[in-house]
C-alpha cells in the first residue's frame, strides 16, 4: 500500500476534485464518517459545510486541509467495505479517527485506490499536528495495515514494477467535447504526479501529448515578468484554443513558483532512471545500424520511449527529447551525453530518401542474383549504338571513294570525247 498526503488551505477544492470524477462516473463516494447521514443522501454543500464549520472554529490555522490516497497493489481485488475498514483504521492510526471524512474510491487508474477528504481542526477548534505526519506517522500507520490485511508492501520489488507496467491513463483533452477547465486540471495534476521533469520545456514535452501547454507569455509582458504561468487547450497542430486558466485557479496550483521547487526534487529522483534510459536506447540503436528517423520514433516506441525533435523553421533539428513513459521520466538529449544530443543523433541517422534508395539498390540487386542472365536494357542500347555507329563509319569510307570514282569517270568521258 502507498499513502500520499496533500494538505493545503481550501477543502472546497479538494471537494470538487473529487465530486467532479463522480460526474465523470471514475469514482464514487462510498463513506461519509462523523456526517451523521449516509453519504448517499448527503448533497455537495452538506459534505462541505460540515468541514467548513469545523476550520471556522479557528481560523489562525491556515493550511487547514487534508486531501489523503491510498493506493493497493492492482493484483488486491478489494470490494468497498474492506477499503472502507481499511481507511477507517489508517485515520484513526494517524490521529484522524475522530474527525468527519468523505471516501471516494476511484475507477481512473490501473490499480485500486481510494481518496480521503478531511481537515485538521477539531470540534474544540484545535488543530491535529500536521508536521512531519508522513515519516512519523504515515508509515508506521502503512506498515501496520499491510501486516494486519496482507497487503503487498510498498517496499516490495513486485509492486513497484506492477505500477511501472500499469501506468495511469489520461486522455487527451477533446476540445468542446468535455469542460475545458476540469479537463486541464485532471491532466496537469496527473501528469505533475506521475513524472519526473526539470524544466517547463520538459514538462510541456508531456503536456502537448495530451493537447495542453503550460504558458508563460511573451518576454514583454507583465505576466511573464512577475512569473505568472496558464495552461491552454490546444490542437494537434498546437494552436491554442479557448480561454486560458490560470495556474493558482488549478487545484494543487501548479504555479511557476511551486513547478520551480519541484524541478529539483525532479533533479535528483530521476537520476535513477537515466543509465536504465540510454541502455534502452542504445539497444535499439546497436541492433539497426542504419536507422531513418521514422524507424527510429517507431522502435523506441515499441522499448515505452517518445522521441521529440525540436525543429526550427528550417527544418534544421536543434533539439532532442526523450520521454521515457515506464520510468516517467524527462531527458533532453544533452543530459544523456553527447552522442544522444540532436548533433550526434541526427549524424547517425540515414535520411528517409536516401534510405529508401538504399532499398531499392538492394532490391534490385538481388532481383539480378535470382533471374537468369538477361543483357540489360541499357548495355543493350549501348551495344546496338556502337553497331550502328560501326557501320556508319563502314558506310562513311566507300562514300568519299565514289565520289572520286565519279570525277575520274567524268574525266575520263571528257577525255574520249577529244
Amino acid at each position: 500500500m502507498v499513502a500520499k498526503i496533500t494538505i493545503g488551505k481550501s477543502v472546497r477544492g479538494i471537494l470538487n476534485y473529487n465530486e467532479n470524477k463522480v460526474k465523470e462516473s471514475q469514482a464514487q463516494c462510498i463513506t461519509a464518517s462523523g456526517y451523521g447521514m449516509e453519504h448517499e443522501d448527503l448533497s455537495f454543500y452538506q459534505k462541505l459545510n460540515r468541514l467548513e464549520n469545523l476550520q471556522e472554529k479557528n481560523g489562525r490555522v491556515k493550511t487547514n486541509s487534508v486531501h489523503i490516497s491510498l493506493n493497493f497493489d492492482p493484483s488486491e481485488k478489494l470490494s468497498g467495505q474492506q477499503l472502507t475498514e481499511i481507511a477507517g483504521r489508517y485515520m484513526e492510526t494517524i490521529g484522524f479517527g475522530n474527525q468527519p471524512y468523505l471516501i471516494y474510491q476511484h475507477y481512473d487508474a490501473g490499480h485500486p485506490h481510494i481518496h480521503l477528504v478531511t481537515t485538521n481542526v477539531q470540534e474544540n477548534g484545535r488543530a491535529i499536528s500536521l508536521h512531519n505526519i508522513g515519516r512519523e506517522r504515515s508509515e508506521p500507520a502503512r506498515k501496520e495495515l499491510e501486516r494486519e490485511y496482507g497487503l503487498v508492501q510498498a517496499e516490495s520489488r513486485s509492486q513497484k514494477q506492477q505500477q511501472g507496467l500499469k501506468p495511469f491513463p489520461i486522455e487527451k483533452l477533446q476540445y468542446g467535447q468535455t469542460e475545458t477547465k476540469r479537463a486541464i486540471t485532471n491532466i496537469v495534476n496527473t501528469i505533475a504526479r506521475q513524472y519526473n521533469f526539470t524544466s517547463l520545456a520538459e514538462l510541456n514535452a508531456v503536456l502537448k501529448q495530451y493537447n495542453v501547454i503550460a504558458d508563460r507569455g511573451n518576454e514583454n509582458t507583465r505576466m511573464y515578468k512577475e512569473n505568472g504561468l496558464v495552461y491552454s487547450a490546444i490542437d494537434e497542430q498546437g494552436n491554442k484554443l479557448g480561454v486560458a486558466i490560470k495556474a493558482s485557479a488549478i487545484y494543487n496550483k501548479p504555479t511557476l513558483k511551486n513547478l520551480e521547487q519541484q524541478f529539483q526534487k525532479n533533479s535528483q529522483s530521476r537520476k535513477l532512471y537515466k543509465e536504465m534510459l540510454k541502455e534502452r536506447v542504445d539497444k535499439v540503436l546497436s541492433n539497426h545500424p542504419k536507422l531513418s528517423r521514422n524507424d527510429l520514433e517507431y522502435l523506441l516506441k515499441k522499448e515505452n520511449i517518445k522521441i521529440l525533435f525540436r525543429e526550427n523553421k528550417e527544418g534544421l533539428v536543434y533539439g532532442i527529447t526523450y520521454i521515457d513513459q515506464f520510468k516517467k521520466s524527462v531527458f533532453n538529449g544533452s543530459d544523456l551525453g553527447k552522442e544522444y544530443a540532436a548533433k550526434g543523433l541526427t549524424e547517425r541517422l540515414v535520411k528517409e530518401d536516401q534510405m529508401l534508395h538504399q532499398e531499392a539498390k538492394q532490391s534490385q540487386q538481388q532481383n539480378i542474383k535470382n533471374q537468369p542472365f538477361i543483357q540489360p536494357e541499357s548495355q543493350s542500347t549501348n551495344l546496338l549504338e556502337n553497331l550502328l555507329q560501326s557501320r556508319r563509319l563502314d558506310d562513311y569510307m566507300p562514300g568519299q571513294l565514289q565520289k572520286k570514282r565519279k570525277r575520274k569517270n567524268k574525266r575520263g568521258q571528257q577525255l574520249k570525247r577529244f
